[in-house]
């Protein structure tokens, strides 16, 4: 049972999706023969990463989590900061180790992630919506990584640019829904600086801006038609369904909702854009 509290504080929903957002990377970056190490050392050195990311996060955000999610771990208690210390610091080593038998750009790129991800936790998170594009971009980045593996990112760019809409629009979402405890900890997040109202309008003209990239993306031919029947049943709907909700109930229980709904949509993107390769 001591594992349990460890998965949790990695987020293990997050992990797997970065593992596979590398293997989708890999898989539309190239047509070439790809051996199954290689998929396998990318993807989890990609996802030992972000696993250490939501580490250092929790780490240091101890006191607004007791606030916002206290179930969280560290939050209650459960695992001491010495251990999750421990556990943030061996994975960012496998990782690093298992990127540089890829080769070294993957290498540099991890190390850059792995430093990205702790001035962002220690400091970065606190500047206005700053932080929010940190974390958008850095989701951006894993399809490129991906591309690095292949020696080709050409087709990775629009998936990139897919991950971080839809996460930068996720990140001020969460920072309405956390703006309890960031309050109490003296965080000046966009939504605590210029309003909820604010920072609801420029998630609506965000995701009004992700519905009509997708739509653009069908009619230059990025993509075959299998990428418009799952973007047009699916993630679109989702999308406007995201905005009615979002409007009409801003309490934590919905917007943490919202929040996974997002989490959703972008899995279909991805799922998508592998069909309509």
């Amino acid at each position: 049972m001591k594992i349990f509290p460890y998965l949790k504080l990695i987020r293990p929903a997050n992990v797997i999706i970065t593992f596979f957002s590398v293997i989708v990377a890999i898989i539309i970056s190239t047509d070439a023969k790809i051996p199954i190490e290689i998929f396998l050392f990318s993807s989890l050195s990609a996802a030992f990463t972000a696993a250490a990311g939501n580490i250092i996060n929790d780490y240091f955000d101890i006191e607004t989590d007791r606030v916002n999610k206290p179930g969280r771990p560290l939050a209650n208690g459960v695992i001491e900061k010495n251990n999750a210390a421990i556990f943030y610091i061996s994975l960012n080593i496998v990782s690093l180790i298992i990127a540089a038998y890829i080769s070294l750009v993957p290498f540099l790129i991890v190390l850059f992630v792995q430093i990205i991800l702790l001035l962002y936790s220690f400091r970065l998170k606190k500047i206005p919506l700053l932080g929010n594009i940190v974390i958008a971009f850095l989701t951006g980045l894993v399809f490129i990584y991906g591309g690095t593996v292949t020696g080709n990112i050409n087709n990775l760019i629009i998936p990139a640019v897919f991950a971080f809409l839809i996460n930068l629009i996720r990140e001020l979402l969460k920072d309405i829904e956390d703006m309890k405890g960031d309050i109490f900890a003296g965080i000046k997040t966009l939504p605590i600086i210029k309003g909820i109202n604010f920072s609801k309008w420029i998630i609506f003209f965000l995701t009004i801006i992700l519905i009509f990239f997708t739509f653009h993306l069908f009619l230059y031919k990025y993509y075959k038609i299998e990428f418009i029947i799952i973007i047009m049943a699916a993630v679109n709907p989702l999308l406007v369904y995201f905005l009615k909700s979002f409007f009409e109930d801003q309490s934590p229980g919905n917007l943490k909702k919202l929040s996974n709904l997002l989490k959703l949509s972008m899995v279909i993107g991805l799922i998508a854009i592998f069909a309509g390769k």
